[in-house]
């Protein structure tokens, strides 16, 4: 099946690009069943993984080929454009062949920078759009890497997908923002199409809305989004998935904002607050929870809490290094009163309680 010409110019005139649809295609009836769902309000791209790489063996995997049937009579009947991921030229090849308008590289496979030429040369002189995810690890370079190879091959109609950045603590997001490398991608390349994946970001349904939002307010151009018809029986990732009604209703609260210059490098700079706001809570979670594992040991031990010269020298140290940095000297006084008061406390209760 020959693909009509897509641009991804032609793409983001929609205010914002939305790719929506499941995690994975399971079966005819539940990719029909969802995208019917998500095209009766007016999504115009559907997504969904045929090919699904684990992290472990034993999950499920996809349906491999077969899943392209499924897409195709999703278009044939709704018209939306379709997308799926790819890892390797034999999946390019296939997807190709069966009528897939725009693909999408994964973060496992833009880490890998023979799969990704790999999918370069299987794609020399097709017409096709191609998304990439950032990598697992928080590498600009790799990601920008993977884009030239695409366009070292020919390809033109290349953009990003932002989908967060692994790590190995658990916290509020699945995969970190880290937004500051996003708005690094586009600082080098102005003129790329960028998206967000609030869904592998966040990991939760309650997160989509506030991070696509968030996205949209950085100026990202769109959203992919996984929803499934009936989240709680999906084969992969169903905790993020979310009904198409709920999609429907996170897009009537969602507000595009035209931006001038001015106001573009404002909301920059306070995305960068944000972001360090959100580095400065995990810190401090990582270090209270330091402080109750010392309450332990000086239970244990019969260790007094309070040890006033260490706290003494700490301050005193800090303070000099503070007055290095340019910030000011009662101003980190006040903060390590706060965090020393709050440790003692968290180490009392300790004492009280285990």
């Amino acid at each position: 099946m020959s693909n009509p010409v897509i641009t991804i110019k032609e793409l983001v005139k929609d205010k914002p690009l939305l790719l929506a649809g499941p995690c994975s295609a399971e079966s005819r009836d539940q990719l029909l069943s969802t995208a019917m769902d998500l095209a009766s309000f007016g999504v115009k791209i559907f997504r969904a993984g045929v090919w699904k790489p684990r992290t472990k063996p034993g999950g499920f995997e996809g349906v491999g080929k077969e899943g392209l049937n499924w897409l195709r009579e999703v278009k044939e009947r709704t018209g939306m454009l379709t997308a799926t991921e790819v890892a390797n030229s034999k999946h390019v090849k296939e997807a190709l062949k069966g009528g897939v308008d725009i693909l999408w590289i994964g973060a496992r496979t833009t880490g890998n920078p023979f799969a990704v030429q790999e999918i370069a040369d299987a794609l020399k002189g097709k017409n096709i759009p191609v998304f990439v995810k950032n990598p697992m690890n928080a590498d600009p370079d790799l990601w920008i890497g993977a884009m030239e190879r695409l366009y070292n091959s020919g390809i033109t109609e290349v953009a990003a997908i932002h989908r967060g950045f692994s790590t190995y603590e658990k916290g509020l997001f699945r995969n970190l923002p880290q937004w500051h490398i996003p708005i690094e991608i586009k600082r080098r390349m102005p003129s790329l199409v960028m998206i967000c994946d609030p869904s592998h970001i966040g990991g939760k349904p309650e997160l989509i809305y506030p991070l696509s939002q968030q996205a949209l307010d950085m100026g990202f151009d769109g959203l992919m989004i996984e929803s499934h018809y009936l989240p709680s029986s999906a084969l992969s990732d169903k905790e993020q998935q979310i009904t198409p009604a709920m999609l429907r209703d996170i897009l009537k609260v969602l507000v595009v904002r035209e931006r001038s210059d001015c106001s573009e490098s404002l909301s920059e700079l306070r995305r960068e607050i944000d972001e360090m706001d959100e580095r400065l809570l995990d810190i401090l979670s990582k270090r209270m929870a330091i402080s109750r594992e010392i309450g332990r040991y000086k239970k244990e031990n019969n260790i007094p809490v309070l040890q006033p010269l260490r706290y003494d020298r700490l301050v005193t140290r800090r303070v000099s290094q503070a007055a290095e940095l340019m910030v000011d000297e009662e101003f980190i006084k006040l903060i390590l009163e706060a965090i020393h008061e709050e440790s003692v406390r968290q180490q009392i209760d300790i004492f009280n309680k285990e």
